[in-house]
């Protein structure tokens, strides 16, 4: 065996290529047998895989430090400054890589290793420790140009004679988070020997990082691409989903790699239950832990292909244990996760993906890239954009080392760039179980993060206490939550003391503000001076017809001015309003007539009469010269906020419309106990979209009238159109809509259509009248974002006043999963 491997090291590379390829087809593996061998001094040092994706990363964002390698270490005591430039002029000079640079030659890229070189280490005095973090974070955000080189960087931070900071940065074509660790290790080693006046004693490096990359792709080439490739394709081929978790904000065009970390300390005791359910179920903790994740991630985003990228050391080789350079390649674990199947079902998938994984973690992380072809797009990372990441220890590079008259610690600092959507990292250290969650700021709020933390924790709570529960029914509320859930539900019943019923509330702006406009329809409009005119002459006409307080009024006009004018005549005559509909069947308006027992109807045109022709009507719109004569001061009806402002006939349980009566008090107290929700004012701008004789239209009429606002009367055909609805919203300015789910669905393919107008004003959409599945929002929240308008979701029936709860909408609620959230109950 060893003259075999003597000749065959004899070969060029391209000859002992073509030789595995041959042996290979006799079942021989040639690159498992031979070691690594050095390559020929005059042959091109092409880039490994990993290192062409990176240099390919940097032309596309070269203004970006999101793929930089950092650390810092805490100095304290007396630095020597010689020692410690000897120490990394060892290093430089013992890994060629950390003087390579990446040039193109002949269009063929390939790297250069230069001569060793005396690193710069510049010495930055800071007047205040409390500008330590900024100063780290300024010294890892500064760029490398792949060309020029070096691709090293130090920089000592003095807070005071006897407290550095010595800050390392290097870029990921040269190295990989193992290797700064190792390069950690072996710089203290130097220092230590350097500062004693000795020699460091480092063991020899049998090979260097292009060499490895030499043998990596002559090994790939050679028939074990296609093996590995065989086994992930399978794995991972067909259709790639993006992992759709609920965003803060809409996904940019651009990924700019901006990011924040949050640490996460597990109690010991949940550490220990997670200990012991990996070995019940024959399993690693980071197989658990991988579980868990995958879980979450399903009941975030309601998926079921849930792909995760998992970082490998790959240092599979003994010659490679000891050389920094770029190993570290990225698997792809998928899992089909069923809510309905046990926790422990979708950790033994976990597990046998993960040794499935483990026999095929060769395959660069690029060449399945480039077989899975997956729709480039920049804003995301391709196959995965999350990642999970487990260390069993954080490794000696972290531990503080006693030298010489100096103590060395690692620093932590605040992360300020993410590489992906979102990474959960996980490390054993001393029997305690630590996490931290990297997100990318331009998708999550810190609070959103800290939510999903809270999540996570409580989800891992459930595993141990109960690892055969359904994925669906693990806990996710953390006690504070369900603590905030609960007490949100029970609060003791406000008191409102509301003292005017509804018409004298917008006689009251009337006066306030009398030429304000109050309604809008097709192009007419009414100051509330020309409303408040117009109703009491009509009112006047109904008190001397007999209409007083609880007496029934039907009202029977399309949606217009006059419907409006016609409806607040009702209620200052002291009556209550039935709203007839012409939209509806004439049997269920005859129904309703009969059923009320009204004696008096308010009609337009000769709709009255057709209607109800038993019944004594008063047209609306005739000839307003029938009013012209009338008073047009407030009429003066003893009206209490017990009488009846409404009766709205609904679908009843039995097949036939079921009246149902209220009083002028709910609707008030609706309002009221809403106002500090809505702040809703004058300035807002309100439209009549629902049939009158829906009890929403109750929330938006009397909404835009009792706060002053302007109400715009949609007509019956725009209301069908979603076209032109939001044409209206746009031109008249609308800052508060209401809709039922069905219908926002079609006005949202038209409002987020590419190239449509987007200069609406609203603030809020509030829906009600059916359930809402969330999921169904996420186009509009990914095109307007959540904040601007605000979405809320509000639950009623009409026998409770349109609404009874309140639950403002963000793209965070996606994860919830609930199908539609009613919030809180609005207060008694």
């Amino acid at each position: 065996m060893q003259q075999l491997i003597e000749s065959v090291s004899a070969l060029s590379s391209e000859k002992r290529k073509a030789l595995a390829i041959l042996l290979s087809q006799k079942g021989v593996n040639l690159y498992g047998i031979a070691p690594i061998f050095r390559r020929d001094p005059n042959e091109p040092l092409r880039l490994s895989y990993a290192q062409e994706r990176q240099w390919f990363l940097w032309n596309l964002e070269p203004h970006s430090a999101a793929y930089h390698i950092p650390t810092a270490l805490r100095l304290r005591g007396t630095l020597d400054m010689a020692a410690l430039q000897r120490s990394f002029a060892t290093l430089i000079e013992r890994h060629e890589v950390l003087r390579s640079v990446f040039v193109e030659v002949d269009g063929q890229l390939l790297q250069q290793v230069r001569a060793p070189f005396a690193l710069p280490l510049p010495v930055q005095v800071l007047p205040d420790a409390g500008q330590l973090e900024q100063a780290v974070a300024a010294e890892i955000a500064e760029l490398f140009d792949l060309g020029e080189g070096p691709l090293l960087r130090a920089r000592l931070l003095q807070v005071s004679e006897e407290d550095h900071v010595l800050v390392l940065t290097q870029h990921h074509i040269i190295s990989d988070g193992a290797s700064m660790q190792l390069m950690v290790e072996e710089l203290i080693d130097c220092y230590a020997a350097f500062s004693r006046g000795q020699q460091p004693d480092l063991p020899a490096l049998p090979i260097q990082y292009a060499d490895y990359a030499l043998w990596q792709r002559q090994w790939m080439e050679a028939g074990e691409r296609e093996r590995q490739l065989a086994y992930w394709t399978t794995r991972l081929g067909g259709e790639q989903p993006v992992l759709e978790l609920p965003l803060d904000r809409p996904r940019p065009a651009l990924q700019s790699w901006r990011g924040a970390r949050l640490d996460i300390e597990l109690s010991a005791e949940l550490g220990k239950g997670l200990q012991e359910v990996a070995r019940q179920q024959g399993a690693t903790l980071y197989m658990v832990l991988l579980a868990s994740f995958q879980a979450l991630l399903h009941r975030y985003s309601r998926q079921r292909d849930i792909r995760v990228g998992v970082p490998i050391g790959n240092r599979n080789r003994a010659e490679t244990e000891r050389l920094i350079g770029f190993f570290v390649n990225t698997q792809v674990l998928s899992a089909e996760v069923d809510g309905q199947a046990p926790f422990t079902t979708l950790l033994q998938q976990t597990k046998e993906a993960a040794l499935g994984a483990q026999e095929h973690q060769d395959l660069p992380f690029e060449q399945l890239v480039e077989a899975l072809a997956p729709e480039r797009n920049l804003s995301h990372s391709p196959l995965f954009q999350v990642l999970f990441n487990h260390q069993a220890h954080r490794g000696e590079g972290r531990q503080a080392h006693e030298l010489p008259g100096l103590r060395v610690e690692s620093l932590n600092w605040e992360s300020q760039t993410a590489q992906f959507d979102l990474m959960l990292d996980t490390h054993e250290e001393q029997g305690q179980l630590w996490a931290s969650l990297t997100y990318a700021t331009d998708l999550f709020d810190c609070t959103t993060i800290e939510r999903l933390a809270g999540h996570w924790q409580a989800l891992l709570e459930g595993i141990v206490s109960a690892p055969g529960t359904r994925v669906s029914e693990l806990p996710m509320l953390s006690v504070a939550e369900r603590a905030a859930t609960l007490a949100a539900w029970n609060t003791a019943p406000a008191t409102f003391t509301p003292s005017q019923p509804l018409h004298r509330l917008i006689e009251a702006q009337a006066a306030r503000a009398p030429q304000a406009p109050a309604l809008v329809c097709e192009g007419e409009q009414l100051s509330y001076a020309e409303l408040n005119r117009r109703a009491n002459q009509v009112a006047h006409a109904l008190i001397a017809r007999g209409v007083g307080p609880d007496v029934l009024v039907g009202l029977a006009a399309p949606r217009s001015l006059e419907m409006v004018v016609g409806l607040l005549a009702i209620l200052k005559a002291g009556g209550a309003y039935v709203p007839l509909d012409p939209a509806y069947p004439l049997e269920r308006l005859h129904y309703m007539i009969e059923d009320s027992g009204l004696q008096l109807l308010l009609g337009q045109g000769d709709l009255g009469l057709s209607l109800a022709p038993n019944v004594q009507v008063l047209d609306l719109t005739a000839d307003y010269t029938d009013y012209a004569g009338l008073a047009e001061v407030n009429p003066n009806v003893a009206v209490g906020l017990d009488n009846l402002a409404y009766v709205i006939y609904t679908s009843g349980s039995t097949g036939k419309p079921k009246g149902t009566l209220l009083p002028h008090r709910n609707v008030l107290r609706l309002f009221e106990a809403t106002d500090g929700w809505f702040g809703f004012g004058p300035q807002d701008c309100w439209t009549l979209f629902h049939s009158y004789a829906f009890d929403f239209s109750v929330w938006e009429l009397f909404g835009a009238l009792l706060h002053g606002g302007r109400l715009v009367i949609v007509p019956q055909d725009v209301s069908r159109s979603p076209e032109a609805f939001y044409q209206l919203l746009c031109e008249q300015q609308v800052t508060v809509l209401n809709q039922t789910p069905s219908a926002f669905r079609q006005l949202m393919q038209v409002a987020c259509a590419e190239g449509q107008r987007s200069d609406q004003q609203l603030r809020y959409v509030v829906f009600g009248g059916e359930a809402l599945e969330v999921g169904s929002l996420r186009p509009w929240f990914e095109h307007f974002g959540d904040c601007a308008p605000q979405l809320v979701n509000m639950y009623g029936i009409t026998e409770t006043t349109v609404h009874v709860t309140y639950r403002p909408l963000s793209l965070a609620d996606l994860a919830q999963g609930a199908s539609s959230p009613i919030g809180v109950p609005i207060p008694d």
